[in-house]
């Protein structure tokens, strides 16, 4: 009887100790925003990392921008104002939202993303991204205050715009040719009218 009963206890020290799996979000490149969630308290780890929180699980956002392309990734703090995120893009650290004053759980709430960003109040960040695949997930660096002690809870939210870098045009390529061609043409004139002489 005792076997069993430390077996069971194993078995549910296991499962309490097994790793949650991670949610990985497929980010449309359609300017929209995508809601995350900070909450130490459902988290599967107990940390302050972006999750889902449907099941506490670690968040990333994924998307791959083409050949040809450039991104814009913006991602700003919702809620109370004064939260700040570091960002990782496969783990590896990526950049941070813009620095903001602490704030506390006194002031207003804001959950539209667009008006949040028009506040200076509310952290955000706004970065370029070459062609390659990323997966971006995030933490707080920095919490709002509730009752003097860090909430470590936020809501916050990502987007995504994917636009053609521009090629030159081929009659501006053309005319460019042509004034070259016309320059070169001026000096050798010019340079034989010098032994000319």
């Amino acid at each position: 009887m005792n076997k069993q009963l430390m077996a069971a206890a194993l078995a549910a020290a296991t499962l309490i100790a097994a790793p949650a799996h991670a949610t990985s979000v497929a980010l449309p490149a359609d300017g929209s925003w995508n809601e995350f969630n900070v909450d130490s308290f459902i988290a599967a780890d107990f940390g302050t990392g972006w999750i889902d929180s449907a099941d506490g699980s670690p968040l990333s956002f994924t998307f791959t921008i083409g050949a040809g392309s450039h991104g814009t990734l913006t991602v700003v703090d919702a809620g109370f104002a004064g939260d700040t995120f570091s960002l990782t893009n496969f783990g590896s650290a990526f950049g941070a939202t813009s620095s903001v004053a602490t704030g506390t759980t006194d002031g207003a709430l804001v959950f539209d993303f667009d008006a949040a960003l028009a506040d200076p109040a509310y952290s955000h960040g706004v970065f370029t991204l070459n062609a390659g695949t990323y997966s971006i997930g995030g933490s707080l660096l920095q919490s709002v205050l509730g009752s003097g002690v860090d909430l470590d809870a936020t809501n916050g939210a990502v987007r995504l715009s994917v636009s053609a870098i521009p090629e030159p045009s081929s009659p501006l390529l053309m005319l460019g040719g042509l004034a070259a061609v016309a320059l070169l043409a001026r000096r050798r004139s010019a340079g034989k009218s010098v032994h000319a002489i």
